[in-house]
């Protein structure tokens, strides 16, 4: 049984790096050029497991790679290694959002876990997108109003340029000399989360927007 220790994130970032060597075989590179983007790769990727055990490394190890099969097979296997995203269901899904009594959901059967660093889904009717995420060990989650930008722009939480909403929510956030005060929070993302998560390399923007939006105390 294969231990799985990689993040959806942590393997886009892989990707990301294996489609530079690549293109730098396609551009007919120097010899001594490909090197350093391999080596460049492969402290990156390094990087993001400092616990690996000695035949992690092996496997993660890039150097001897040149064609673009081999690549593919590389990347492939990874995908054993992919850490889940947590099952939820229906019924947790809705204790989340227990004031939305009309909350429709996605389909949770179509969703591929492996692939996943947040769960996202949009309500057309209501005009509202809704964020899951597990933060610090507990399966949190916010809604959100959306507005599809009319311009492409940068995505704040995978970089991605490309069609976006703007996002806002009312943060949970209280102030005791003030009951009624209420704070809205909002910016740019992939209208599209499937592609949001395909791209998503680094989560300290989530999650500070989660933690906010959840009236907690964010940690940069």
């Amino acid at each position: 049984m294969s231990v799985k220790y990689m993040k959806n994130a942590n393997l886009n970032i892989i990707q990301k790096q294996v489609a530079l060597i690549k293109d730098s075989y396609k551009k007919n590179a120097a010899p001594n050029v490909i090197q350093a983007a391999k080596d460049l790769a492969n402290a990156k990727i390094m990087e993001l497991f400092p616990n690996a055990t000695k035949e992690q490394k092996e496997m993660l190890d890039l150097s001897a790679l040149k064609a673009d099969q081999e690549f593919d097979r590389y990347i492939k296997q990874l995908y054993d290694y992919l850490i889940p995203f947590p099952t939820v269901t229906e019924a947790q899904l809705k204790k989340m959002f227990p004031k939305n009594k009309k909350l429709k959901l996605p389909d949770l059967d179509k969703i591929n876990h492996n692939h996943l660093t947040y769960l996202s889904w949009v309500d057309i009717s209501s005009n509202k997108k809704f964020i899951v995420y597990e933060l610090e060990g507990k399966m949190v989650g916010i809604e959100c109003k959306y507005t599809i930008s009319s311009k492409d722009n940068s995505c704040s939480f995978c970089n991605r340029f490309g069609q976006v909403a703007f996002i806002s929510t009312i943060t949970k956030e209280k102030k005791v000399k003030n009951p009624d005060y209420y704070k809205a929070i909002g910016n740019y993302i992939c209208y599209d989360s499937a592609e949001c998560n395909k791209k998503i390399t680094n989560v300290e923007y989530l999650t500070s927007f989660l933690k906010e939006s959840l009236g907690e105390k964010t940690v940069h």
